[in-house]
């Protein structure tokens, strides 16, 4: 039983849904319009000020898809409504962020600069505060997108156990290792 999948989602002021035969959802907000297309199997309705998502049978497939298609839709409708908001912070000694447009320069202690292109749909800014952190700021309407880009820029220094050094998200908690001890007299 997906109880996901059963919640129907509201519609907030100021955002339209449409449904197409083909199964394509389309929404819009005050923040811009995303696109998503729904597997045939799974029938979506708009029904006086909220969606619902039904599905045909109970097998496994269907009950998996279920759940999926009705959390993607609600990502839409929060995403073009609020938007999402990342913050990654850069932990290390001379660790540097900075931008120019939608290029965004790292400086994460190898021995040359990373330049990276994030994509159109991504609002960056990166900003450096003296005596703190870096802080690197995503924000996009697209929940997957900022996700997979927050996760391709903390790939490149992963958060290791000893220091603590790395790009970790703001107010993440990372487990420390103690280390070796001072030898035994």
């Amino acid at each position: 039983m997906s109880r996901i999948g059963k919640k129907p989602i509201n519609i907030p002021g100021g955002v339209t849904v449409d449904v197409t035969d083909k199964g394509t959802v389309t929404v819009k907000g005050p923040k811009g319009t995303l696109v998503q297309d729904v597997n045939p199997d799974i029938t979506v309705k708009v029904e006086d000020n909220e969606i619902v998502v039904t599905r045909p049978t109970d097998s496994k497939r269907h009950k998996s898809i279920h759940g999926l298609y009705r959390s993607l839709i609600n990502n839409m409708v929060i995403g073009v409504s609020e938007g999402y908001k990342k913050d990654l912070e850069l932990v290390g000694v001379g660790f540097k962020a900075s931008n120019q447009g939608q290029i965004l320069e790292l400086n994460l202690g190898y021995s040359h600069n990373i330049f990276m292109m994030l994509p159109d749909e991504v609002a960056l800014k990166a900003e450096t505060a003296k005596g703190k952190n870096p802080i690197i700021t995503l924000e996009s309407i697209d929940k997957e997108l900022i996700g997979q880009v927050a996760a391709k820029i903390r790939s490149l220094r992963k958060v290791e156990p000893y220091k603590g050094k790395g790009v970790r998200f703001v107010g993440e908690q990372v487990r420390r290792k103690a280390g070796k001890t001072a030898a035994k007299k």
